[in-house]
């Protein structure tokens, strides 16, 4: 569907204050953090002590711990997908390199040392099943995903706000826990990653903000739509060797759930939070359409909150070909 007039309007009007956002909302390469500054120097004479030292600590870590840090490490990997899909949403001109287009650029340049970073920390580890991890991965690229966004610029903004909050909470949470089961350097990773995050949802959550500002009504339509969909998750068609895709989808969330790295309830919080960040309650000059979204969308968390005290989490463990145990 071809994106209405009113759309691009609204890209070529942020577009134009885009060098602005890039300066607030990316860091100067040369200034930012690289992975080699968080794993050992192979020149170093103590870097054998320091491979050991992460070898024994993995042992420590607990195994849903474990497969929700290579579901999480998977789902970074996956990144060409992301960034093919930005660079196709309407308004987005890589051809003439418009402020969009830098944008995501600059921004996947930073994400790209995220699955670096974790990908060589996990081969270190010595508790991984490298190849099948990596088979995952692939099928992950290969197989691509859906979020039901389209090209739309408001959808995928919507979207990208609630993942960014997601991956953030996700990546504090394993930091804190690897940091009660002693690991100090996974728990430094996993920190430094989840603060990229937050600046990144930043970014977007902003860019709604701009776009409540110019088109109210066309943005509460969308942010309505997302939420009538619900958020999927990055990593939703995930799969294992032999498997069929998406099924392993299922047993990442429930380990996730289980040790309380992301469950239903930050997915409820996270809309909360978008509900105020956009003060959704007070905006004006909606058309009716509008005006009915935002009742929906203000009575969601609350009906969300009573879907999710039926659910249960199984609390027996998928074996996954990932770990090696």
């Amino acid at each position: 569907m071809k994106l209405s007039n009113m759309r691009l309007e609204v890209m070529q009007t942020i577009d134009k204050s885009m060098d602005d956002l890039l300066v607030k909302y990316l860091k100067p390469i040369e200034e930012n953090w690289q992975p080699s500054d968080l794993l050992p120097d192979s020149k170093e004479d103590i870097f054998f002590d320091e491979i050991e030292e992460i070898q024994a600590l993995a042992q420590e870590m607990s195994y849903d711990l474990w497969a929700v840090l290579i579901g999480d490490t998977i789902t970074e990997e996956a990144l060409p997908t992301y960034e093919s899909w930005l660079m196709d949403v309407e308004g987005i001109d890589q051809d003439n390199k418009n402020g969009w287009s830098k944008w995501i650029r600059g921004w996947t340049a930073e994400e790209n040392r995220h699955g670096d970073l974790l990908n060589k920390y996990l081969y270190l580890s010595g508790r991984v099943n490298m190849r099948e991890m990596e088979i995952s991965t692939q099928h992950l690229l290969s197989d691509g995903f859906d979020i039901q966004t389209g090209r739309d610029p408001y959808r995928n903004f919507i979207y990208t706000s609630f993942q960014e909050l997601a991956t953030n909470i996700s990546h504090r949470r394993v930091a804190t826990l690897s940091k009660k089961a002693g690991n100090t350097r996974l728990a430094k990773i996993c920190g430094i990653i989840a603060a990229d995050e937050a600046r990144h949802a930043n970014a977007y959550k902003n860019f709604v903000s701009r776009i409540f500002e110019l088109d109210p009504s066309g943005m509460m339509l969308a942010f309505e739509d997302m939420m009538k969909k619900k958020i999927v998750m990055p990593a939703h068609l995930l799969t294992e060797s032999g498997g069929r895709i998406g099924d392993l989808f299922a047993h990442f969330s429930d380990a996730a759930q289980r040790i309380k790295v992301y469950t239903t309830q930050d997915y409820i919080h996270i809309l909360e939070s978008l509900l105020k960040e956009w003060n959704i309650e007070n905006i004006v000059d909606l058309n009716d359409s509008a005006e009915k979204g935002r009742d929906y969308l203000l009575a969601l968390p609350p009906r969300l909150q009573r879907i999710s005290e039926r659910i249960k989490i199984p609390q027996k463990q998928y074996e996954f070909k990932w770990i090696a145990v």
